[in-house]
């Protein structure tokens, strides 16, 4: 939407010659082919997590987190891509291609009868966080760097994977604003972060997905227990299992948000 609106300048791809170290999974994206108006910050990825206390065994599709027993106490993100992707995806619909309308409300009705049923709690953004230390939640689809930031802060008490039938993957982006008035250190910034060291300290303190080649390298001299984390850097399987929401036309956007949203009880 930033794009289309012609919100976002241009990168001087000379000015941010670290560019080149985005990973070529990110290098390109459909709504920025060659990424010149936009760059990764971080990637992100949503899925199912849970209380190893409460569900010791985990948590491996959305049959068992919507089992019975957690009745009450799930709860699913305020994103609607990555809430509904899950549901979509669960429900047999690759959510890269172009969808039907029927398929996403289909989703939809499935959200608003387990909401109605009285099986999922709230819908929330990373507060639920808060819930899930509190006990009042035990069962979750959320983001895989909050799960990581709860476990370094208390004592790795919460699972967290992909559903068997995917997860979703979207980046936090830079981008530069076209009215801004200083542009070039803009891009300074940005190159400064694109180093591989630089990127690996800041991979290690977010606990997100890390956009840039060799700072896998790099952390191992950072914090080596973050090397072989796959919710930094993934493996092969696990960016196999990840799917990006497809861009959605501006009477899509208006349509899906709206069912979301009342579904959601905020419509």
């Amino acid at each position: 939407q930033w794009l289309s609106s012609g919100f976002v300048t241009k990168f001087d791809d000379a000015a941010v010659p670290n560019k080149k170290n985005v990973l070529p999974s990110l290098a390109n994206r459909p709504f920025d082919p060659g990424r010149h108006y936009s760059l990764p910050w971080a990637g992100i990825i949503a899925g199912i997590a849970w209380s190893k206390s409460a569900l010791p065994k985990g948590l491996k599709t959305l049959d068992d987190l919507f089992a019975p027993a957690n009745k009450g106490r799930i709860e699913v993100l305020s994103e609607m891509r990555d809430t509904i992707g899950i549901i979509m995806m669960w429900q047999g619909v690759d959510i890269t291609k172009n969808f039907t309308e029927a398929q996403f409300m289909n989703a939809v009705d499935f959200l608003a009868k387990k909401i109605k049923d009285g099986y999922i709690r709230q819908i929330k953004g990373q507060s639920y966080s808060e819930d899930l230390i509190s006990g009042d939640a035990i069962a979750v689809i959320g983001w895989s760097g909050d799960i990581n930031q709860l476990n370094l802060q208390n004592g790795n008490k919460f699972g967290f994977a992909l559903p068997e039938s995917g997860g979703t993957f979207s980046t936090d982006n830079w981008m530069i604003p076209s009215t801004s008035p200083n542009k070039k250190s803009a891009e300074a910034l940005i190159n400064f972060y694109y180093q591989p060291e630089i990127a690996a300290q800041v991979s290690n303190y977010i606990t997100y997905v890390c956009p840039v080649k060799g700072a896998k390298e790099a952390m191992a001299k950072i914090n080596p227990k973050q090397v072989n984390n796959p919710l930094i850097f993934p493996d092969d399987a696990m960016w196999k299992n990840l799917k990006v929401f497809r861009s959605l036309s501006p009477a899509e956007q208006n349509k899906f948000s709206s069912a979301f949203q009342k579904a959601a009880g905020k419509g």
